[in-house]
């Protein structure tokens, strides 16, 4: 009988230490480990981030805060010149006021402001140009502003894309 024993009681151990290890590391250091739970959740996808958009200032604009029907300013912006111009008897007159530098934006900061530098060979000549040697523009929501004085009376001209 003593034979038939030595054979189970090894048998049991051998049962016993076989399944309380998960993996042969931990078997051989003695340590036992918690059962993992596996779990299916589907991966958070990562926010891309909203592309840069620097405004193309190029192109016609036209006053939209004019005190008159029949008389507002317009712009041209064309390369690195704006030309800002009177417009009166409802578009049949045309007076210059700014021939200047345009520098264009180069990021989506808001606002965009630059100094403008005259042009004075194409506006030294023209009656109702500025004399000012800079001008500052803003950019700004959509629309560009810059002062207008005449007479010593100021007043803030903006401009919306056409």
């Amino acid at each position: 009988m003593k034979l038939l024993i030595a054979p189970v009681a090894l048998a049991a151990v051998l049962a016993l230490t076989g399944c309380s290890a998960t993996n042969t590391a931990d078997a051989s250091a003695g340590k036992t480990s918690a059962p993992t739970k596996t779990a299916s959740s589907t991966p958070t996808p990562t926010p891309t981030p909203d592309p840069v958009v620097i405004p193309d200032l190029t192109g016609n604009w036209k006053q939209n805060n004019s005190a008159s029907d029949d008389g507002w300013m317009t712009a041209t912006i064309d390369g690195t010149t704006i030309t800002a111009n009177f417009v009166t008897d409802n578009g049949d007159t045309t007076s210059l006021f700014w021939v200047g530098t345009f520098t264009p934006p180069t990021d989506d900061k808001s606002p965009y402001t630059w100094t403008s530098t005259r042009d004075t060979a194409a506006t030294d000549s023209a009656l109702l140009a500025s004399t000012d040697p800079t001008k500052d523009f803003i950019y700004e929501n959509g629309e560009i502003s810059f002062p207008v004085s005449i007479a010593g009376s100021t007043a803030t001209v903006r401009l919306s894309k056409q």
